[in-house]
């Protein structure tokens, strides 16, 4: 039970962080932040994780490495939800 907790405040802060740097963080509220962090965080242990033969924090792995996967698995997820919503990544 306290490691789904973790998950879903470590997702909230690499969703946030993600949508600072995608300048989206006002458009998006907290509930959204741990949404994106959680599948961007998935993603990138999808295509990301592999190449560098680490992990994400969705398999559990709490590292420097695993957080920024996660976080450029959600900035990725950004990209492309701004490339769909207004055709550009921004």
């Amino acid at each position: 039970m306290i490691n789904f907790i973790v998950w879903l405040i470590v997702g909230g802060i690499i969703g946030w962080i993600a949508s600072l740097i995608m300048r989206t963080d006002g458009q998006q509220g907290i509930f959204l932040n741990v949404i994106v962090g959680i599948i961007g965080a998935a993603l990138g242990g999808w295509l990301l994780a592999p190449l560098l033969g680490t992990g994400s924090i969705n398999q559990g792995s709490f590292s420097v490495a695993s957080m920024l996967v996660s976080l450029a698995g959600a900035v990725v997820l950004l990209a492309i939800v701004n490339l769909v919503r207004r055709g550009t990544v921004r």
